[in-house]
């Protein structure tokens, strides 16, 4: 069963779709009332699941016609995307940093489930089971070489 925040970013995420912009302008309050929780758990939402290492950017005007703009960044290829990824990943990377940046891969459609579940696996804490700020490094390397395999493979094509 899905939870309320799942419900959101689904919801936004389908009219972001439907939009031939890839944008949409939203008021909070409203988005509340419809999935009858309170304001800021759409706040959450937008704040863990519109994020830019997934695509988006968020922005927000506040006040009686305040509204939050959310714009789907399209990466204009495949190899430029990950290659952003891998810079970013230089100074390491923590847990939810990788997984945002899966995510992003799995919503471009660049990496398949399966290839999303081995590098989750590969880079979670269970597997490098190190003090920080060694773990945070090394989870920044093994992303990095997954990345550079995958770029290997777009280039490939």
């Amino acid at each position: 069963m899905k939870n309320i925040s799942d419900i959101i970013e689904g919801y936004l995420k389908s009219v972001i779709e439907e939009t031939k912009q890839g944008q949409i302008e939203i008021k909070r309050n409203e988005v509340a009332e419809k999935f009858q929780c309170v304001p800021s758990q759409i706040n959450y939402v937008i704040n863990t699941r519109f994020t830019v290492d997934r695509g988006y950017i968020v922005e927000s005007k506040r006040g009686g016609g305040g509204y939050i703009r959310i714009v789907r960044v399209e990466a204009s290829a495949a190899s430029e995307l990950i290659r952003n990824m891998i810079e970013v990943l230089e100074e390491g990377a923590s847990e939810s940093l990788v997984e945002d940046m899966v995510y992003r891969l799995l919503d471009q459609e660049i990496i398949s489930k399966r290839e999303a579940k081995l590098i989750l696996a590969a880079c979670a804490r269970t597997t490098l089971s190190l003090p920080l700020p060694l773990r945070d490094q090394l989870r920044g390397r093994v992303a990095q070489a997954m990345l550079l395999t995958l770029l290997h493979k777009s280039n490939e094509r």
